[in-house]
């Protein structure tokens, strides 16, 4: 009788311990998932920015009857908001492609149980590198939509058309990946919290 008293609370613990890897298994997924979502994202935000420039011949003023032309040219590189944009999400890019390939090929790569505390603090750097990169590319883009009358500054948009456009294109997966982002984080954060609160329990078991 006292021997199968002790036997139950093991049954019981293996459940758990069941329970607790499966749960662990669909949140691997879920990250999975939200890692191509978000790498395609930023690669797609990169590439569209990367690609932005527009070149056009305006006329600039007028001699007589004869007008006076300039070739203008627009790139995402004369703009440092741009291209902190550009570089914010390529590594973004390479960052999450680099936690898929931990996540697939590397589930022996666990440094003293530091890997989890790592790779949540690279989510949080890169979120906020992404976050300040799509931040001020929309305020650029927004300054070039409408100008800003009371600093003078003229809207390039009724000019460079297709260039404003192309631009905010690019912002769209950005914001996107952002959010996804968020969510990865999010997850772990809690994988950690969780992790924590489990590793006590191991460690009192005999």
């Amino acid at each position: 009788m006292a021997s199968e008293g002790k036997e139950k609370p093991e049954v019981v613990g293996s459940k758990q311990e069941d329970i607790v890897r499966v749960r662990k298994g669909k949140n691997d997924q879920i990250v999975l998932g939200l890692r191509v979502v978000a790498f395609l994202a930023t690669a797609a935000a990169t590439i569209v920015m990367g690609l932005n420039k527009e070149t056009k011949t305006l006329v600039v003023g007028a001699i007589g009857s004869n007008p006076i032309t300039a070739t203008l040219q627009a790139k995402f590189q004369q703009t440092p908001a741009f291209l902190f944009f550009v570089i914010a999400n390529a590594l973004a890019s390479v960052h999450n492609l680099v936690m898929l390939a931990l996540e697939i090929f590397g589930g022996k790569l666990d440094c003293k149980g530091f890997r989890l505390v790592i790779i949540t603090i690279l989510d949080m750097v890169i979120l906020a590198v992404v976050a300040a990169g799509a931040s001020s590319a929309a305020f650029m883009a927004e300054l070039g939509k409408n100008g800003n009358s009371h600093a003078k500054w003229n809207k390039i948009c009724d000019k460079f058309e297709r260039f404003c456009h192309q631009g905010g294109g690019a912002l769209i997966p950005s914001f996107i990946a952002l959010l996804l982002l968020l969510l990865i984080s999010a997850i772990s954060i809690i994988k950690l919290h969780n992790q924590k609160l489990t590793t006590p329990h191991h460690a009192t078991t005999p």
